[in-house]
């Protein structure tokens, strides 16, 4: 069984409500992918949420950058790149 090792805009959808209880639309979120987390109702707190199990499912300790990230785009972009050079 391969492991995917890229978060999706849809993936990340999942995560915010499953993680942090903010439910959104994945096309809105692609949409708005330069938009602040707050827009869509995503603290820091929830945002650390969503970190700590893409940790725990990829086994891939992410940066301490990842926090810090404001927009959905600037987030996957950052996971993305980690899980590559983890692969």
């Amino acid at each position: 069984m391969t492991v995917q090792m890229e978060l999706t805009v849809q993936q990340l959808a999942a995560l915010m409500k499953n993680a942090a209880g903010v439910a959104v639309d994945p096309e809105a979120l692609e949409t708005a992918a330069d938009s602040g987390f707050d827009t869509f109702g995503l603290d820091s707190l929830g945002l650390l949420g969503i970190i700590s199990d893409l940790e725990n499912n990829h086994g891939t300790a992410m940066p301490p950058e990842a926090e810090r990230c404001r927009t959905p785009r600037e987030f996957i972009d950052l996971v993305n790149s980690t899980l590559a050079a983890g692969a």
